[in-house]
């Protein structure tokens, strides 16, 4: 008999293909899972309204995990955890100067501001239909917020100010590479880890009892913290190096996480 009793599952790069969107295989076979009694989270880097898309569209009814573990909302929807960076990191963030490729874009509250309009973000959030809103983040300085993003397509940039931002400023806040052009930054002590044992805790499962998908060097913390953690063909290089004992599974456009709850579920 299977001891698994809950399944943790990153968004961008696992669960959904590079159309952003979930197959309608993953979805029969999440529905499958679910009906045995296994519980399936969310764990994404993505905004809570985002993510909630997604939620709703598997028709799942568990805590949702967003922005990297810095917000937490109950299966009816209710924040019940949220970490912001203080307001005086903020103003330093957005004080620094960086390369003018380099876009910035910031989490609050309920919504997601850019400094401008960024050519071919949409496509990620057409499914949800969430989207930014533009505003100087000179009004921003003196507010607390709940994630910065920064996104550029010279990757070797963003490796550069990931340097930069984790010399300054490693002791304040967690900063990870999500993907090869994006970084985010959260306050310190904000993981996924840390959020899925928070949420274990409250359904009563060890954490030996779960599973985990992930991607990015964001999801690190979270495969390491449950029974089995799985990495995506897909995976980011470094994540892959990190974790040379953790089994690589199929892409996320080849439907790996389906697959795979299949092959140990059903």
């Amino acid at each position: 008999m299977n001891k698994y009793k809950a399944v943790i599952c990153d968004l961008d790069g696992t669960l959904l293909n590079s159309e952003h969107t979930i197959s309608a295989y993953t979805k029969k076979v999440i529905e499958k899972i679910k009906s045995l009694g296994i519980k399936f989270f969310i764990a994404t880097g993505r905004h809570h309204k985002d993510a909630l898309a997604f939620k709703n569209i598997l028709g799942l009814d568990s805590f949702l995990i967003t922005s990297n573990g810095a917000k937490i909302h109950d299966e009816n929807n209710r924040e019940i955890f949220s970490s912001n960076i203080p307001k005086e990191m903020v103003r330093k963030i957005i004080d620094l100067p960086i390369d003018k490729e380099i876009h910035r874009g910031i989490y609050k509250d309920e919504f997601w501001f850019l400094e401008e309009h960024i050519d071919g973000l949409d496509v990620f959030h057409k499914e949800s239909g969430f989207s930014s809103i533009v505003k100087p983040f000179e009004e921003l300085k003196d507010e607390e917020v709940t994630k910065f993003i920064f996104i550029c397509m010279n990757s070797s940039k963003i490796n550069q100010l990931e340097k930069i931002l984790s010399l300054k400023f490693k002791d304040s806040l967690n900063i990870t590479l999500s993907f090869e052009n994006c970084l985010e930054i959260v306050q310190k002590g904000v993981s996924k880890g840390l959020a899925i044992e928070e949420i274990l805790k409250k359904e009563n499962i060890s954490p030996t009892d779960a599973l985990a998908f992930g991607d990015g060097l964001n999801d690190l913390d979270m495969l390491q913290t449950v029974g089995k953690g799985f990495l995506m063909g897909n995976s980011h290089k470094k994540l892959i190096q990190s974790l040379p004992n953790h089994e690589v599974i199929d892409t996320n456009n080849n439907d790996g996480v389906a697959k795979h709850l299949e092959k140990i579920f059903l």
